[in-house]
């Protein structure tokens, strides 16, 4: 069956569908888990400038969307030279410029928001890191 409700609800049914004890089993959670352990290990002022950092590649415009928004200006700024090759007398050229240029296209956009999703997981994980010593500390001021 075709669900559209996207990763997470797919998550969910995988979750559902498996026994509790075999959860820290499954491949997202172990990654999530080794993201996790390999953060713990760093000292907090490190800690920060890789939050910092992934804060950057969050929120940086990247290449992507640069490629998003300009190629189609260029393409009209050279539009009669292109319908001059592309169009010519029964040539399919514009097919194939169509296809390359809509997958070339389509692959960028995913791949750019995968990497926005992934830095939102390392962002999440730190910033839940830091905030545990940070109450921990707190805590044992005042015992």
């Amino acid at each position: 069956m075709i669900s559209f409700r996207g990763d997470a609800h797919k998550l969910y049914l995988k979750l559902k569908q498996t026994p509790i004890d075999q959860m820290k089993e499954i491949k997202v959670i172990t990654e999530i888990k080794e993201f996790q352990d390999y953060y713990k290990n760093l000292d907090s002022s490190i800690l920060k400038i890789i939050y910092y950092r992934m804060i950057k590649e969050k929120n940086g415009s990247g290449i992507i969307p640069i490629f998003v928004t300009s190629v189609p200006w260029f393409f009209f700024l050279f539009s009669k030279q292109l319908q001059q090759i592309l169009f010519k007398e029964g040539s399919f050229l514009w097919v194939l410029f169509s296809f390359i240029y809509l997958f070339t296209l389509t692959v960028s956009v995913i791949i750019h928001f995968r990497e926005k999703a992934w830095a939102a997981v390392h962002i999440e994980i730190i910033q839940d890191i830091l905030k545990t010593r940070k109450d921990k500390e707190v805590s044992e001021q005042f015992t």
